[in-house]
């Protein structure tokens, strides 16, 4: 039984570092390809087709979005919102970092800590064995 355990943690540790630096690696090429979004408040006004978000640009420019299905579902009847916004385009959505970034990362943080506990769990058994 003792022989059994040591594989199963053993594999459990090379899976859970392995994957979870692919996971990591992939995470850090998702986010790097997500680009830079800035916090902004925004007010929300009724426009000619459909309602608009405006907002003050870092570098002290306005920006203009219309408001998709999805955002006007986000948003509820508010006439202001806390968002985020690409720089040079009028895109914006509400969370700093993209779902990809989100998933892919705590699949990795979670893959990442299973390996260390194998890691530790076979170091205690390795030790109270001898």
């Amino acid at each position: 039984m003792d022989g059994t355990l040591d594989i199963l943690l053993e594999t459990f540790t090379w899976v859970g570092f392995g994957a979870g630096m692919v996971l990591a690696g992939i995470a850090l090429v998702a986010a790097l390809a997500d680009g830079t979004w800035l916090p902004a408040s925004a007010v929300v006004e009724p426009g000619p087709d459909g309602r608009v978000a405006r907002w003050f640009t870092h570098d002290g420019g306005v920006g203009e979005a219309l408001l998709s299905a999805s955002d006007e579902l986000h948003l509820g009847a508010a006439d202001s919102v806390h968002l985020f916004y690409r720089p040079g385009s009028n895109r914006i959505r509400f969370t700093p970092r993209s779902p990809l970034v989100r998933v892919t990362g705590w699949l990795a943080v979670g893959l990442l800590a299973i390996g260390a506990l194998s890691l530790i769990a076979s170091l205690i058994i390795m030790f109270a064995s001898a």
